[in-house]
């Protein structure tokens, strides 16, 4: 609707206004009042109602003085105004310069981009021979011939495809974004032939220009079946322009196709002109294209060759006819056509079609392995996401532990209709502690940006990465059920963390990770063992499964913790990488059985007695306190131990603190934070065996000689070797030691009667002072070494 005009003004009659003034009443429409109320505006056909549209009404209202005057322009509905439609602009050098210099991330993919377009032109003439046989006409086969020149700096691609009229170069290459590809199968859907070829790469219409980012140049001369003439299509770099005009020389005269001639750049002359560095790229980008790609290469052969006999020194030259010649074998160069594109894409084909050897030749060509895998899946997805796979387990895990950490490890290439597109994902397919696993994955309708180098996020990605994950897996349980036990095993060794890594980041999967985990346990200390073994061998009364993290094999073997458990015959999982005991608590449960560390408080083996408990707990209870009277705050409290058996004592941590193996973890990080140590150490409780006789020898202390310096020096050191059994530092080793070397003193003094000996010796040595002694003979058994510890000069 036209707008609504209204202004106040003040108190005055309408008669007294001006007749020159933009408010004066009048039957016809007057220039005045259109510029008082509408900015200056282009002429349009339509751009104000009519003067007989408008309606002009005022009421003069006393109220405060103050006189309205209201315009209210009725307009009917058909007579609605429209603006004027205007077309976008672009600033083509502009346009190009952004294509070329800000789209792609890497120079190289210009030839990815030109091969497809000529794969996509060689697709275009097989699908439209099935009704017109002569347009293939005597032009030979349908192929891609790549020639590098080192001496001009140039590449000349050339295809045997469709070829391009006049009409269809304005078109396709003076139209920026005007893909001829998407025109083609957009026809092919309206005529509901679609489904005869979808193998069409091209899809933005602007990878023709990824050219200028090595060319200065580019030269496209093309010759289209259904065209008598062929045309040359030239254009410079940062140019707005170009150029067209009928190829007249019969040397260059194509039977049929393209030939696209780059230019290289000065910069770009020397590296992308050398043969091997056009094949390598043939092969990485586009090794799996339909049809075959050839590339001028340099080779060398072996050749016989009659040459004449050298006279020897002091012989005289023989005759022209005299002389004899011998046949040598000589190495020469020469130029040929090479096949870059060998390996088949085996993925297209059937599983049931491949055979073994040629899933493992594939892999090795593809990801340049000398081992075989161990475990591989092919696969094709329908639905929502269409896409065909093939997975590897690889023979050996990372040589170091900074590929355990990094999603990047370009062991996925992802390949858009047989393309390739990208190997550089940052999580995007596989999560992190899936990034071992190697593949190919090959769609049809992946969203991609229009550089073809970044996989955007999306619903569709999500949905295919939930699919690679969960055939990932399937393959992983398939090598752990299958015979060969030693496949899994050496899976295990190379890529076991990577799944423990899997339990801390990836809970939605928790139910997948776990039947897969390994651990030795205590009854099975030589051979790994999967939890589903465990669960199964566990006795009526275990509810929880039982583990203990440690630092080594040995040290949880002989930890005094294991002791009653052993005793019950309750199997304990030995958790002795730095990654087991964090994995374990992520994943809290298995078959709904707890996992609990026997070395925390408050263990519950279910079988106890509680009224020899508190009996024995009464007993004890006056020495529990006096040896938390003298160990102070080192310990939170000190209590009656129900899994110990032949150890006087062990340290035990909090239910909610760290073990001592966590501790002793967090405190070897390089970028540890040493002021949350204290906080997440959490309490310790000293826990005493009552059946052991130190036990009973520091009972009998507390209650005859409690003042005991003895006594204390006892305590304390049996709190140190507890703290030490028990998988803890000491806070200061060396006092450690001295009180050691201070009760070894103790004990061992004068036991072997050194001081009577010594006594002996000296008075003999006084009584016999300057009388001759005869030289005693030793038996070589009783020759006491220099290194004897247990004797003085």
């Amino acid at each position: 609707m036209a707008p609504v005009l209204s202004r106040s003004m003040a108190t005055a009659s309408l008669a007294s206004l001006p007749s020159s003034s933009p408010f004066a009443p009048t039957t016809r429409s007057s220039p005045a009042l259109r510029s008082a109320f509408l900015p200056p505006q282009p002429a349009p056909k339509k751009r104000f109602p009519s003067a007989a549209a408008l309606k002009w009404k005022h009421h003069e209202r006393r109220r405060n003085s103050r006189l309205d005057v209201r315009c209210d322009a009725a307009v009917a509905e058909k007579e609605e105004a429209t603006g004027e439609k205007f077309e976008y602009q672009a600033e083509v050098s502009r346009l190009m310069d952004l294509i070329v210099h800000s789209l792609y991330s890497h120079k190289e993919v210009f030839l990815r981009e030109l091969v497809s377009n000529a794969s996509d032109a060689l697709d275009k003439l097989r699908f439209l021979s099935v009704t017109e046989p002569s347009l293939l006409g005597d032009a030979g086969e349908l192929e891609i011939r790549i020639k590098p020149d080192p001496d001009n700096g140039t590449v000349t691609i050339t295809d045997t495809g469709i070829g391009m009229t006049k009409e269809e170069l304005i078109d396709c290459l003076g139209t920026i974004a005007q893909s001829g590809t998407s025109k083609f199968l957009k026809a092919l859907k309206e005529n509901k032939d679609l489904g005869a070829d979808n193998g069409l790469i091209g899809q933005f219409g602007v990878g023709f220009y990824s050219a200028f980012l090595v060319a200065e140049k580019v030269v496209v001369s093309t010759k289209s079946p259904r065209s008598d003439k062929q045309y040359v299509w030239e254009a410079v770099a940062d140019s707005s322009s170009y150029v067209i005009r009928e190829e007249t020389d019969p040397e260059k005269l194509l039977r049929r196709g393209t030939q696209i001639t780059l230019y290289l750049r000065p910069d770009d002359k020397y590296e992308f002109s050398e043969p091997t560095k056009i094949q390598n790229l043939v092969k990485n980008y586009s090794q799996f294209v339909s049809f075959p790609i050839f590339t001028w290469q340099e080779k060398s052969r072996t050749v016989e060759v009659e040459e004449e006999e050298e006279p020897k020194e002091g012989e005289e030259p023989k005759a022209e006819g005299e002389k004899t010649k011998t046949k040598k074998t000589k190495t020469e160069k020469y130029w040929d056509w090479e096949l870059a594109n060998e390996t088949k894409p085996i993925w297209m084909r059937s599983p049931k079609e491949v055979e073994k050897d040629e899933y493992n030749e594939f892999y090795k060509k593809t990801f340049n392995e000398f081992l075989e895998p161990l475990a591989y899946t092919h696969f094709t997805t329908e639905g929502e996401v269409e896409f065909r796979s093939i997975l590897y387990v690889p023979g050996m895990g990372p040589l170091n532990n900074e590929e355990v950490v990094n999603p990047k490890t370009k062991n996925i290439r992802l390949y858009v209709k047989r393309v390739f597109i990208s190997d550089d994902f940052d999580g995007e397919l596989f999560p992190r502690y899936l990034s071992f696993v190697k593949g190919v994955v090959d769609s049809n309708d992946l969203p991609l940006n229009v550089s073809r180098e970044i996989l955007q996020e999306s619903r569709i990605v999500r949905i295919m990465r939930k699919r690679l994950v969960r055939k990932a897996f399937d393959m992983i349980q398939d090598l752990s059920e299958s015979e060969d036990k030693e496949g899994y095993k050496k899976f295990w060794e190379n890529f076991g963390r990577f799944l423990k890594l899997g339990c801390i980041e990836d809970s939605g999967n928790h139910k997948r990770i776990t039947p897969l985990l390994r651990f030795y346990t205590s009854k099975s200390e030589e051979e790994l063992k999967s939890l589903d073994d465990y669960v199964e061998n566990m006795g009526e009364n275990q509810k929880a499964i039982y583990y203990l993290a440690t630092d080594s094999l040995k040290s949880a073997k002989t930890a005094p913790f294991l002791e009653k458990l052993v005793q019950k015959d309750i199997e304990v999982l030995y958790l002795v990488e730095p990654i087991d005991e964090v994995a374990i608590q992520n994943l809290q449960t298995y078959k709904e059985k707890k996992f609990i560390d026997i070395s925390k408080e408050d263990l519950e083996l279910g079988d106890e007695d509680e009224v020899k408990e508190r009996e024995t707990k009464q007993e004890y209870n006056l020495l529990c306190d006096w040896i938390k009277q003298q160990l102070g705050d080192k310990v939170a409290k000190v209590q009656i131990s129900k899994r110990l058996s032949s150890s006087p004592c062990v340290l035990v941590s909090g239910k909610f603190g760290w073990s001592a193996n966590m501790e002793r973890l967090m405190k070897a990080q390089a970028l540890g934070d040493t002021s949350s140590l204290e906080f997440m150490r959490g309490r310790r409780i000293l826990e005493i065996n009552p059946d052991h006789p130190i036990i009973k020898d520091l009972k009998a202390a507390c209650k005859n000689a409690p003042d005991s310096s003895d006594a204390t020096r006892a305590v304390d050191l049996l709190y140190d070797t507890a703290l030490i059994s028990s998988g803890f530092s000491p806070d200061s080793p060396a006092e450690l030691g001295n009180k050691i070397y201070e009760m070894m003193a103790l004990a061992l003094g004068g036991r072997w009667g050194r001081s009577e000996e010594e006594g002996d010796a000296s008075v003999e040595a006084d009584s016999n002072t300057g009388e001759a002694t005869e030289p005693e003979v030793y038996e070589p058994s009783e020759v006491i070494t220099e290194s004897d510890p247990w004797t003085t000069d």
